[in-house]
């Protein structure tokens, strides 16, 4: 029996409970882009970025489309923005690949804790709903995953993008994966 009644669903989160298959949607394009960056650490250092640059992309499109299927819901701008970042990340490896290791990496520390931040703001707004802990958690996992890049660059340039970017986009699919499937369990309630 569910402990949660009609009347104490928050009416701001109809229209993501409504679009929680687009949700579910982005976890798993999330988590495919994250197994296949894993798999692109061991390359050369150039092929390594442009694969972590087209998994980027990938990633901050997903995530734009998504803001645009629950534009109605008042959290719309940090979702477009955590897409902005990993698009506006994705674009500057092409510029010079043979440099864009050491500065992508720098980049991708800062990237990474600002979305950290945002997915943590985020997950505390919803904090009415169950399935918040789960975005928190991605939240303090890409926080400190991008506080680790930053702590140990220049050095790790060669294999840290790959393994950072295919690890975050991993959690960040389970959160919003989580997300996705505990809005529609509510629905069923």
């Amino acid at each position: 029996m569910s402990t949660m009644t009609a009347t104490s669903r928050s009416p701001e989160l109809e229209p993501l409970r409504a679009k929680s298959g687009w949700i579910v949607a982005l976890g798993v394009v999330y988590v495919i882009a994250g197994i296949i960056a894993l798999g692109s650490v061991v390359m050369a250092t150039v092929a390594s970025v442009f694969v972590v640059g087209i998994m980027m992309l990938i990633a901050g499109i997903a995530e734009v489309i998504n803001a645009f299927q629950i534009k109605t819901w008042g959290k719309f701008l940090l979702w477009l923005l955590l897409g902005a970042l990993y698009i506006v990340a994705g674009f500057t490896v092409f510029e010079n690949p043979l440099l864009a290791a050491a500065l992508l990496t720098l980049i991708l520390g800062v990237v990474l804790v600002a979305s950290g931040i945002m997915r943590i703001i985020l997950a505390f707004s919803v904090q009415a709903e169950m399935p918040w802990i789960w975005i928190a958690v991605s939240g303090v996992i890409t926080l400190l995953l991008g506080l680790v890049i930053l702590a140990h660059w220049p050095v790790s340039s060669l294999y840290v993008l790959g393994l950072f970017l295919g690890i975050d986009l991993v959690i960040a699919g389970a959160g919003w994966i989580g997300l996705g499937l505990g809005l529609r369990s509510r629905t069923v309630a």
